[in-house]
């Protein structure tokens, strides 16, 4: 029996690392998630994720051959082949791709996280079809993806977009990057958790969060504690949204795409996030503008859409070859 091609997708988050395989069909038929870990030395993680793909592997083995892997990864150099002081990762330069491919010894390629999202909506999900779109990502941090004329935007040197360091506030609060107000320290799980953090110190009022540990805090609970109409986790909700859509006003109108599309963690709050997102957005747009640019959440289930984007790298030259 001839044996088909396999490519692995892997999506490297601040918190949870996603993987796939995908059919030449673009159909991803398995998916795994592990803790990235993000205190871990670089090597210790590639080795926990090699082996965690190769035992999920196996159970395919006899029908697959796995002929590639795509990666995404926050500052990921897809020149390089490299992922660099990533903000929320306490790894240095990682020679990434070329660690891979000594365990693995099949073509592997690497790009930036919000790059591969933007890939991934590109070529099966709402972007589709669309020349002129941004994807942010909204996770442990926000990343960035810009398609213009139907290419993604990056420089010859490799360096991509990333919107969630932009400064914001210049007195406001001290991102990973080691600057002061970048946008990722207000719209994300991070900086939602600190909202609520500096709410709570101000609020004397009835709420769950006061009962709860810091550490235990999470987007999820959040969005949970919001949804029951706690007033501190709404109102974070608001003030995130507020901060997001004003930004997202100032990035529209500098590259006047067809769409937005937001995707991550932090979009399963769905309307919570969504409305004031969206009121703040249309609110600070240009006036003529208003009206002509839509925010939409991501249709594709959360990370998948970085994991066909990654694998799409490569995908088309191995099955060129099939």
């Amino acid at each position: 029996m001839v044996k088909q091609k396999l490519i692995v997708g892997v999506d490297i988050g601040g918190t949870n690392t996603v993987f796939g395989f995908i059919q030449e069909n673009g159909k991803c038929f398995f998916s795994n998630s592990m803790s990235t870990h993000p205190d871990e030395e670089a090597d210790i993680f590639i080795e926990r994720l090699s082996n965690k793909i190769k035992t999920d592997f196996r159970n395919y083995s006899s029908s697959y051959t796995l002929s590639g892997i795509g990666i995404a990864a926050p500052m990921a150099n897809h020149l390089n082949g490299t992922i660099e002081t990533p903000s929320n990762i306490k790894w240095n330069n990682v020679k990434f791709v070329e660690m891979i491919k000594k365990i693995f010894s099949v073509p592997t390629a690497i790009i930036n996280d919000a790059n591969a999202a933007a890939l991934g909506e590109y070529e099966y999900g709402l972007g589709k079809g669309i020349k002129n779109f941004i994807v942010i990502t909204l996770g442990t941090g926000l990343g960035s993806g810009i398609f213009i004329n139907g290419n993604l935007l990056h420089n010859p040197a490799g360096l991509t977009s990333e919107f969630g360091h932009t400064i914001v506030n210049p007195y406001g609060r001290r991102c990973n990057c080691g600057r002061i107000g970048c946008l990722e320290t207000y719209a994300s799980a991070t900086g939602i958790r600190r909202t609520v953090l500096e709410l709570m110190a101000k609020y004397n009022g009835e709420t769950e969060l006061h009962k709860i540990p810091f550490s235990e805090i999470s987007g999820k609970l959040i969005n949970d504690l919001a949804i029951k109409n706690d007033p501190i986790a709404a109102e974070a909700f608001q003030y995130t949204g507020e901060i997001l859509g004003k930004a997202l006003a100032n990035l529209a109108i500098s590259f006047v795409p067809e769409k937005i599309i937001l995707l991550g963690g932090l979009t399963d709050s769905d309307d919570l996030l969504l409305e004031p997102t969206c009121k703040h957005f249309e609110k600070n747009l240009l006036e003529n503008y208003k009206g002509k640019i839509k925010i939409q959440k991501s249709s594709m289930e959360n990370g998948m859409s970085a994991i066909l984007g990654a694998g799409s790298l490569i995908s088309k030259e191995i099955f060129r070859n099939s």
